[in-house]
C-alpha cells in the first residue's frame, strides 16, 4: 500500500496551489495529487488555434491578492504576466437597447448619470433601514437597502462573476463580508465607512489589473505541474472510487491503487468533494449545490471591424437578448489574434438559461452572432468562429449555502486531518482558490486544524 504524508485530491488551482506550497516551504513533506482527468488545471483551460488565443474557463484575475502574487515569485512567472488594468479598461451594460459605459466602483456608478437622481437619493435610505432577516436573494436585498432602480447592475455584475441569477443567488453566500457589516452596524454605508477606517487608508481608492499569460491562462497550471513528478508526486487519469477514516489518518480507494496519509485534502468543486464525504458524514445540508453552466462562443474578424475600447459588455436579463455578454479578447491583452483581426467571446447559458449551452454549435454561433451583429453594429461575417465548452459549471451560492459551508468547518473540526477546499467552498474566483488553499497548507505544515476562510469584503468590479 503506498503511504505518504498527504494525499491531495483535485489537481485544479486548488490542489496544485497546496502541492507547491508542500513542496517548497516543507522539505521531505511526502505527497501525492491524484486527479481523474488526463491533465491538470480543472476549470482553467485555454484554446489556442490558427493564431487565435480563448479560454473555456477563467479569463483571468485581478492582480490584488498577495497570496497570488506569491504563488506567481515561486514559480517564476511574474515576467510573464500581462496586464490589463480595471481603471484603464473600461466595460459596458446593455441596457434600453444601447451600451452604456459603466463605472468600475459602485460610488461612481451612483454618481454616474446611469441612475436618475430620485433613484440616487433612494440609495441613503440604507443608512436608516434594519437588516433584513433570514436568507434574502441579492435582488431582494439590493433592492429593500437601495432600491430597484439598481438592480440591472446588479444583474450584470452577477452575470459576469457566476452567470447566476439575482432572485436565487442569496447575498448571505455572494457577500459575506458586506453583510456582516450589515448586521454589525446596522446598514451597509455605515459599515463600509467604518471598515475604511479601521484599515486606516484615505484617499483615492486604488484599482486592480486584471492578469492573464501570452499563451492564456492554462500557463499557470502548466507551470505548477512542471515541478511535479509524475507517479510519484501526481498521478493523472486516477479516479478515486472511495475515501475513509482509518487509525492513523486517512484511506483512498482509487482506480490505481489504495493510498493512505494522516493527512486527506479534498481539493475539488463542491459537488465533487459531497459525492465523496457522503460516505463520511450523513449531516450534509444539502445533497448538492446549484451549477451554472456556459458555453463560449468564439468570434473572429477581419480588420474592417473595429470593437469598442475597453474589456466588453455585460447584458442584464430584463434585456431579453441570447447572450449573457461579450469579451473584447483582443483589446485586453495582445497575442489573442493575428494582427488585424478582432476577437470576441461570446458568452451564453447561465443558471438562467441551462439549455442554451446545450445547444448544437452551429445554433450557438448563429445566435450568438445575431446578437453581437446588432449590438456592436457589425454587418461582417465572422473569419473565424469556435464553441468552447467547459466540464465545469460554476457553482452557486444560493439558498443553504451558508448552512453548507458551517457544515463542512464542523466536519474539518471534528475529523482530524481532514481538509475540504477547492472551486466553489470559499468562493469561485482565482485569488479564492490560491488564498484558501494556501491556507490549508499552512495548517498542514503546522499540524493544526483549518481555521476557516476569515469573511471580508471584497471589491465588486464589472
Amino acid at each position: 500500500m503506498n503511504t505518504k504524508d498527504t494525499l491531495i485530491i483535485g489537481a485544479g488551482l486548488s490542489g496544485l496551489t497546496i502541492a507547491q506550497t508542500l513542496r517548497v516551504r516543507c522539505y521531505g513533506h511526502r505527497f501525492l495529487l491524484l486527479d481523474k482527468n488526463e491533465r491538470t488545471g480543472g476549470a482553467i483551460r485555454t484554446h489556442a488555434e490558427d493564431g487565435f488565443i480563448a479560454e473555456a474557463g477563467p479569463h483571468g484575475y485581478l492582480d490584488n491578492c498577495r497570496e497570488s502574487q506569491d504563488i506567481l515569485v515561486d514559480i517564476g512567472l511574474t515576467t510573464e504576466c500581462l496586464h490589463a488594468p480595471l481603471s484603464r479598461f473600461v466595460r459596458y451594460v446593455y441596457i434600453a437597447g444601447s451600451l452604456r459605459q459603466i463605472p468600475q466602483t459602485p460610488l461612481a456608478i451612483i454618481k454616474s448619470p446611469l441612475i436618475r437622481w430620485k433613484a440616487k437619493f433612494q440609495i441613503f435610505a440604507d443608512l436608516w433601514k434594519k437588516p433584513l432577516q433570514g436568507e434574502p436573494t441579492v435582488a431582494a436585498w439590493a433592492a429593500y437597502r437601495f432600491g430597484a432602480s439598481l438592480l440591472p447592475f446588479v444583474d450584470a455584475a452577477l452575470t459576469g462573476t457566476y452567470a447566476g441569477d439575482m432572485d436565487k443567488l442569496t447575498i448571505d453566500g455572494v457577500m459575506p463580508g458586506v453583510r456582516a457589516l450589515e448586521k454589525k452596524h446596522g446598514s451597509v454605508i455605515r459599515g463600509l465607512l467604518a471598515a475604511k477606517w479601521q484599515r486606516n487608508r484615505p484617499g483615492r481608492l486604488s484599482m486592480p489589473a486584471m492578469t492573464s499569460f501570452p499563451g492564456g491562462m492554462q500557463r499557470l497550471p502548466e507551470r505548477l505541474t512542471e515541478f511535479l513528478r509524475p507517479e510519484i508526486d501526481l498521478q493523472l487519469n486516477c479516479s478515486v472510487e472511495n475515501i475513509s477514516k482509518t487509525e492513523d489518518g486517512w484511506q483512498v480507494e482509487s482506480e490505481k491503487g489504495t493510498f493512505q496519509a494522516a493527512n486527506l485534502v479534498l481539493a475539488l468543486p463542491v459537488n465533487a468533494s459531497l459525492a465523496l464525504l457522503k460516505g463520511i458524514d450523513n449531516r450534509i445540508p444539502l445533497p448538492d449545490l446549484p451549477e451554472a453552466r456556459i458555453a463560449t462562443v468564439v468570434l473572429a474578424f477581419a480588420r474592417e471591424v473595429k470593437l469598442p475600447p475597453g474589456f466588453g459588455y455585460l447584458i442584464p436579463e430584463s434585456e431579453g437578448r441570447f447572450t449573457l455578454g461579450a469579451l473584447f479578447s483582443s483589446n485586453m491583452f495582445p497575442g489573442r489574434a493575428p494582427a488585424d483581426c478582432s476577437l470576441i467571446e461570446v458568452l451564453a447559458g447561465g443558471r438562467r438559461h441551462p439549455e442554451r449551452a446545450e445547444l448544437d454549435d452551429r445554433t450557438l454561433i448563429r445566435q450568438a452572432l445575431d446578437d453581437v451583429k446588432d449590438i456592436l453594429n457589425i454587418s461582417s461575417e465572422p473569419i473565424y468562429t469556435k464553441v468552447l465548452r467547459n466540464s465545469s459549471g460554476i457553482p452557486q451560492p444560493e439558498q443553504g449555502y451558508p448552512d453548507l459551508l458551517a457544515w463542512r468547518n464542523r466536519l474539518v473540526n471534528e475529523q482530524q486531518g481532514l481538509f475540504i477546499c477547492g472551486f466553489g467552498w470559499d468562493g469561485i474566483g482565482m485569488n479564492d482558490m490560491i488564498k484558501t488553499a494556501g491556507r490549508v497548507a499552512e495548517s498542514i505544515m503546522a499540524g493544526r486544524k483549518d481555521s476557516g476562510q476569515e469573511t471580508s469584503v471584497k471589491g465588486v468590479y464589472f
